[in-house]
């Protein structure tokens, strides 16, 4: 049974826009004058992890700040700002998952995110798609290395007991699709807000609309 894994919060619902503002707002709680423009924080998502990105940009300001405890409020914030909003699936999602589940395929989410934040994503996207929609879930305490290491598909897999081959990722952003490929996967890049900008050559296949049977397709290739 091939598998269809999706590789972070964004290719199920675009949270991109809610994960600047809750970055900002633990600015301003944190008395840091910074607030990122759309177009900043589209420059940074070329990488992996929001500690890092807060780390990396109080060293170009010649700061010192508590990466880890601004993240911290960060996350509280992105989970309080997601049980606030009416949140719905991507183009195409809803009907991919119901389109491999018909064909006997199996879904994953493999993310380096913390459960917080998957379940605070989960429980906004009910009843249309929660935690009993997929058959493995990935997150950050699973593996030592997040993405771009490949060390969360290679998990999902094993869990599943499937080879790269019996599978397909779908993921948002740059170091979310090398993750894939180096775990010798297929992947659609399925860009975000802020990632629809960025070079997705590397990726299998490049949309802003999934087609549920183009991935059904790639899963069983």
């Amino acid at each position: 049974m091939p598998a269809i894994l999706f590789g972070s919060i964004s290719t199920l619902a675009d949270t991109s826009e809610l994960q600047r503002q809750a970055f900002n707002q633990a600015f301003t709680e944190h008395g840091l004058d910074w607030n990122w423009s759309q177009e900043q924080y589209r420059s940074m998502l070329g990488s992996n992890g929001g500690a890092q990105r807060i780390t990396d940009f109080a060293a170009d300001q010649g700061v010192e700040v508590d990466a880890a405890a601004v993240h911290a409020t960060k996350s509280r914030l992105f989970q309080e700002l997601l049980s606030e909003v009416a949140l719905l699936p991507r183009p195409g999602v809803r009907e991919t998952i119901a389109h491999a589940k018909a064909a006997g395929h199996r879904i994953g989410f493999v993310t380096t995110t913390s459960k917080a934040n998957v379940d605070a994503l989960l429980t906004a996207l009910e009843p249309e798609i929660d935690a009993s929609t997929f058959d493995v879930i990935v997150y950050d305490d699973h593996v030592d290395e997040p993405k771009p290491a490949p060390a969360a598909y290679l998990l999902a897999l094993d869990w599943l007991g499937l080879e790269p081959a019996d599978a397909v990722a779908i993921e948002d952003n740059i170091g979310g699709v090398r993750a894939a490929l180096a775990a010798g996967l297929r992947c659609i890049a399925f860009p975000n807000a802020n990632t629809a900008g960025a070079d997705f050559a590397e990726a299998t296949d490049t949309a802003d609309h999934l087609d549920a049977d183009r991935v059904v397709a790639l899963a069983a290739a």
